[in-house]
């Protein structure tokens, strides 16, 4: 006699991260930061050490208090969770349940039809267009009545590709105002368009939007696990009430609030990101194969059939990449070592070609 499992589990697949790096390579894999963490953020980390005997403040309150005065909106609009990732979690569950559905562009990230089937609701993909970006009038004509939640991550994950801000004000106001649009902005400190800070801006104007960030990209707090909501206030009630109690850890407070205090100093390091992956776009094209322009900390190249042949070329040359089987391959900005791997790698094959 086997215990008994939750029926539909079968359906949801477990989420895969990024491959590990042997030592010397460049993994290039998971969209992490390529610099060590600031030493005012380590210094901060080390002053809570003493105290992890003590659960951290679930509210989170000083963080909070710190983004909603940097977005200057009321702190009760605003959340915390460990990472977008259960942000994303925590807005599926405040508004959708079973039978109901939540919509999403495909391919995007890849842990949202596993979300939106773990809360027991319908996940609704609506396919990329041939730019590899958001269809928005595909996504419009697949609202049903059963519609609670659309997400529109901008820049896109694993594409690069934005939504303008003009085509976003157009988007959000067409969605009835009883269904939520969570613009996912976890790659905006990366987007060099006008859509840089429109979830914000359509949250100011818009009573049914909500906007994710986190700190494990531009901010380089992967390994701590914290981002952040800004939704609504019914919305981010029932945010807290589906909340993983303590979920966010007082180190990660600690950094996240460090981390806003030196965004002069992270804005250095974000630029050489956004100019390593602009080179890394053009190595790639340069080489002939099919990369988008990007406006996140990564590159896509929809090598459809020749996926395996690209994964296969980097990992000899050195360089960990994230592959979608039959689909493309995702390579992350790095340092200018990583890139100049990259480089190194994409001359040895045309030299034998």
């Amino acid at each position: 006699m086997s215990l008994p499992t939750r029926p539909g589990l079968e359906a949801v697949p477990a989420y895969r991260q990024g491959r590990s790096a042997p030592a010397g390579a460049s993994k290039l894999s998971s969209n992490e930061s390529p610099h060590p963490p600031l030493a005012s953020v380590v210094a901060a980390v080390q002053d809570r050490l003493g105290t992890i005997n003590r659960y951290p403040d679930m509210s989170a309150a000083a963080l909070r208090d710190a983004l909603a005065a940097r977005y200057d909106v009321d702190a009760a609009l605003v959340t915390v969770g460990a990472g977008s990732v259960e942000l994303a979690a925590q807005l599926i569950h405040a508004v959708a349940g079973e039978g109901d559905e939540v919509m999403f562009a495909w391919r995007s990230f890849e842990a949202y039809p596993s979300l939106v089937r773990i809360a027991g609701a319908v996940p609704v993909a609506v396919p990329l267009d041939a730019e590899h970006a958001h269809d928005l009038d595909a996504m419009l004509a697949a609202i049903t009545p059963r519609t609670r939640a659309i997400f529109v991550c901008n820049p896109n994950n694993p594409t690069g590709t934005v939504v303008s801000a003009a085509e976003l004000e157009r988007f959000v106001a067409a969605v009835p105002h009883d269904i939520l649009v969570v613009i996912d902005e976890a790659y905006v400190h990366f987007d060099r368009t006008d859509s840089y800070g429109a979830g914000i801006e359509l949250f100011r104007r818009h009573p049914h939007v909500a906007v994710l960030h986190t700190f494990s990209k531009a901010y380089g707090l992967a390994g701590l696990r914290v981002g952040y909501a800004i939704a609504p206030r019914e919305v981010a009630d029932n945010q807290r009430k589906v909340a993983v109690p303590f979920g966010v850890t007082d180190l990660a407070q600690a950094a996240a609030r460090a981390s806003l205090d030196a965004e002069d100093e992270l804005a250095v390091r974000i630029e050489e990101v956004v100019a390593q992956r602009d080179r890394l776009k053009a190595l790639l094209v340069d080489a002939g194969w099919p990369a988008v322009a990007s406006q996140a900390n990564f590159v896509w190249v929809p090598a459809g059939e020749r996926t395996a042949e690209l994964e296969a070329l980097l990992h000899e040359g050195g360089v960990i990449a994230r592959a979608f089987p039959g689909e493309g391959v995702r390579i992350s900005s790095g340092s200018i070592d990583d890139i100049d791997r990259v480089a190194a790698t994409l001359v040895r094959k045309e030299a034998t070609v």
